[in-house]
């Protein structure tokens, strides 16, 4: 499971014009899954995601949580995330997930972070989503679980 972490000031996701999640301050997470991941991956990943320090300090130094901030959190599935790029012109998806069980498992992580942690949001699984962001900093990071 790969997350792809941005700190943002804001963003949102729209499926058709309409507004499907949305967070203040706090990290957007493009979420790609791969064939292996399973509950421990998800379990790990939920505890990343709440627990990187990400956040600047009163000193200026990111050593912060989202839990420590209270910041929201929007989580967006991109099976692109788990593409392989490592040879040719086009990307290859057979590293990611098949449909069905990426979407269990990003629903169940969605369930994990909400369970410990209030204001999270997601896009729609499977959808064309326009999803836009401040980031904040700009800060990002790929995590792995």
């Amino acid at each position: 499971m790969l997350s792809l972490i941005q700190r943002v000031s804001r963003a949102e996701v729209r499926v058709e014009g309409e507004v499907v999640g949305r967070t203040g301050a706090g990290l957007l997470a493009l979420v790609g899954i791969e064939p292996a991941d399973g509950e421990s991956e998800v379990e790990r990943m939920a505890a990343r995601l709440l627990s990187y320090r990400v956040f600047p300090d009163a000193a200026g130094r990111m050593n912060r949580s989202l839990v420590e901030t209270g910041g929201g959190l929007l989580l967006v599935s991109q099976f692109t995330l788990a593409a392989d790029t490592r040879s040719g012109n086009r990307p290859g998806f057979s590293t990611a997930a098949a449909p069905a069980e990426a979407e269990h498992l990003f629903a169940r992580l969605a369930d994990v972070c909400r369970a410990r942690h209030p204001g999270v949001e997601t896009g729609r699984f499977g959808a064309h989503m326009e999803v836009s962001l401040v980031n904040d900093g700009p800060v990002t990071f790929l995590l792995r679980a």
